[in-house]
């Protein structure tokens, strides 16, 4: 269970192409590592949602601008960050 857990993880983390996508992916799969190691599938549960959201206000560590893809048209584009 928690190599399939730490799969999953990594494969999230490696399929963000926005700085977003990146940021709460690399959250997750810090979360659910160090949830499974410290209370086992609960813990890594419950890591990979706190690691996701706390992936998310990592975004505004940076230079104030964030990747972004566009609904319509799915390109990329670089704007303030919300």
């Amino acid at each position: 269970m928690y190599k399939t857990i730490i799969v999953l993880a990594a494969i999230a983390a490696m399929s963000g192409c926005t700085t977003t996508e990146r940021d709460v992916g690399v959250g997750a799969a810090a979360g659910a590592v160090i949830g499974g190691i410290a209370g086992g599938t609960k813990g890594a549960l419950i890591g990979t949602a706190v690691g996701a959201g706390s992936g998310l206000l990592v975004r505004n560590l940076r230079n104030g601008y964030c990747e972004y893809r566009d609904p319509d048209t799915r390109r990329i584009y670089t704007a303030r960050c919300n």
